[in-house]
């Protein structure tokens, strides 16, 4: 079967759940349900996977002790794998990963050990707008039309690793609008980059959510030491003030639906899956009880004071969202290939 045959088949089993018979229900009483976050501690991810930690099992059947766990590798792509490829017998894990991890099949990571129409989709905490931003020194008070001028300034971004959006984002810019920029990978995640910033080892990053810049940076951008200089994805926020649309400087029809490919991964945000050997009955429970903790009053106060924005997408919409783009035609799958040095 093919990959959009096998998405659109994970479509129809999602949207059948609701009018199948109901499973027995599953109990997870004395278990521990751990969250593994695919990045390094202090970051959006991180503050989003314990922020869940805190309440969701207070929602899951047999209440058992939900613990987050530190899982940074390959920009998030070791924590992908290492659920992904658990067993039935084995303790019940859910990987927090990055939206770009999720579609790393489909751009050729043979690194990437997993099947997306697979996984055990739980859901997603926020659909999110991504940002990238500059720190501001003398040499470098960059725009982005700065960036695409003839013989500019190189401007050197860091990143998590190959499957981050930190790594990507700047290599489309790169390869699709010619922006004159380099990529250093290797950080655990954003936190580390952004000290990679003030240290003068980098310059400037992406991948810098409408929620993380809430949560973590905003007294920098408050202050101007981290100037936001372009925002991509379907939705646009003047939040920080007036930032440039990404869009805003595609000429071609070709490069626009690649920008699409990469950016409309923003509405996944921060998505929780479990292990395709996760029985059938503990993933509805996983997926009832995120759906619950979600609505919570005692969560969203708790999101509230982490500057937490939660805008759910749910499992269906993960399946929706991934079934679109894998009928994306073959010439435009391998332009996003090549946009991200693949």
């Amino acid at each position: 079967m093919t990959m959009t045959g096998r998405i659109l088949l994970l479509c129809g089993l999602l949207g059948a759940t609701a009018q199948a018979p109901a499973l027995a229900q599953a109990d997870f009483r004395g278990e521990t349900v751990s969250i593994q976050i695919g990045y390094g501690p202090g970051g959006g991810y991180d503050t989003y996977g314990r922020a869940l930690a805190r309440h969701y099992g207070r929602f899951i059947p047999g209440n058992p002790n939900v613990v987050p766990k530190n899982m940074p590798g390959a920009g998030s792509l070791r924590a992908a794998n290492y659920v992904y490829n658990l067993t039935a017998r084995d303790p019940v894990d859910i990987a927090l990963f990055s939206a770009s991890t999720a579609v790393e099949p489909m751009m050729g990571n043979d690194q990437a050990k997993f099947d997306i129409t697979r996984f055990g989709w739980i859901g997603s905490m926020n659909q999110d707008i991504s940002f990238c931003g500059v720190w501001q020194t003398p040499d470098f008070p960059m725009t982005f039309p700065d960036m695409l001028k003839p013989g500019g300034k190189e401007l050197i971004f860091g990143s998590a690793g190959p499957a981050a959006i930190s790594h990507q984002h700047p290599l489309v810019l790169k390869n699709v609008l010619g922006a004159n920029v380099r990529v250093i990978a290797g950080y655990e995640g954003q936190k580390q980059v952004n000290l990679a910033m003030q240290r003068g080892e980098v310059h400037a990053a992406c991948g810098l959510f409408v929620s993380s810049i809430k949560a973590q940076w905003l007294p920098d951008v408050r202050a101007g030491r981290l100037k936001l200089f372009l925002q991509m994805g379907p939705k646009l926020s003047n939040e920080f003030g007036p930032v440039h649309d990404v869009f805003d400087f595609v000429k071609a029809d070709d490069d626009r639906k690649v920008l699409e490919f990469h950016f409309k991964q923003t509405i996944l945000g921060r998505p929780f899956a479990a292990s395709p050997n996760l029985p059938k009955d503990r993933l509805t429970a996983l997926r009832s009880a995120f759906l619950a903790t979600m609505k919570d009053p005692e969560f969203l106060t708790d999101a509230k004071k982490l500057n937490l924005d939660i805008d759910i997408a749910t499992a269906d919409d993960v399946g929706r969202l991934l079934a679109e783009f894998a009928n994306y035609p073959a010439s435009v799958i391998e332009k996003a290939k090549a946009a991200i040095g693949r």
